[in-house]
């Protein structure tokens, strides 16, 4: 995995793939080729750890990316709680599956300012369930995306 600690990286250098790391589903969303903006993609029903690793890798040999970002949801104290320890698990199996770097990213409250967004758009509850996901990982991979370009970029590294 990509040093949590590492110099902002160049920015405009291919796709990136976002993954928002749920105990039931992994939110997908993946930048444009510049780097600039990010895009959703889909939402995938977790089954088993390897079907969704295959996905995965499906989805970035799809879209050609050239580095894979999961979410890491830290506290509010900025510790590692029990899910980002899950999320630090599934990109550690995911690193050792791909080509391209994975770096975790922190993504604290993407999914409450997703759920907002999609409350104010005045999306079904029902709606909202199947895309919240989606749009955290827009959330948080944008954030990433304007980090690189030199923005400030929320939350921020892991």
């Amino acid at each position: 995995m990509t040093d949590r600690c590492a110099p902002r990286p160049e920015s405009g250098t291919g796709r990136i793939l976002a993954l928002d790391v749920g105990d039931r589903t992994i939110g997908v969303a993946v930048s444009d080729p510049l780097g600039i903006a990010a895009h959703p993609v889909e939402t995938i029903r977790r089954k088993r750890e390897p079907d969704d690793i295959a996905r995965v890798l499906a989805l970035a040999a799809e879209r050609e990316v050239v580095e894979i970002v999961v979410g890491l949801p830290r506290m509010m104290d900025g510790t590692v709680g029990p899910q980002a320890e899950k999320c630090q698990a599934f990109a550690d199996a995911l690193a050792g599956r791909v080509d391209v770097p994975v770096t975790l990213w922190d993504e604290r409250l993407s999914t409450r300012a997703a759920e907002r967004a999609l409350i104010a758009s005045g999306r079904s509850r029902r709606r909202r369930k199947e895309v919240v996901d989606q749009v955290a990982a827009v959330y948080f991979l944008q954030g990433y995306l304007d980090y690189r370009a030199g923005g400030a970029g929320a939350p921020g590294p892991a």
